[in-house]
């Protein structure tokens, strides 16, 4: 399970996962507008959405984490006519990750709360 203090970003288009780490950092610049090197995990899928690849800045270098799924495909997350990237809760991250296909067709645990969004509760 990813810890809830870690952004998890999806690419919204197809990608060639035989890409490199630089090429993915460049991909995680150039599609999702994010530094590569921020706390979060940026995930790709293949066009077939039997291939699953992220790339996580863990403080001290770039990992990448590579999913092959046995049988079915991952969810059509990436179908969604939308800009930028999708940002899954923990719960659809578990299930994405899982290969289920119920992620993003709705919503399945409520987002997230920002710091930002605490401190103003807190000033009432």
């Amino acid at each position: 399970m990813i810890p809830r203090d870690v952004e998890v970003l999806v690419a919204l288009g197809p990608v060639n996962t035989h890409l490199s780490f630089d090429r993915l950092a460049a991909l995680v610049t150039e599609s999702l507008g994010r530094d590569p090197r921020s706390p979060a995990l940026h995930v790709f899928l293949n066009p077939r959405r039997t291939l699953l690849k992220a790339l996580f800045f863990d403080g001290t270098g770039l990992c990448v984490f590579y999913k092959r799924l046995d049988r079915g495909r991952f969810a059509p997350i990436y179908q969604k006519k939308r800009q930028g990237g999708l940002e899954p809760t923990p719960s659809e991250c578990a299930l994405l990750l899982e290969g289920s296909e119920r992620v993003g067709r709705f919503g399945l645990s409520p987002p997230l709360l920002k710091h930002r969004d605490l401190s103003s509760r807190m000033k009432r």
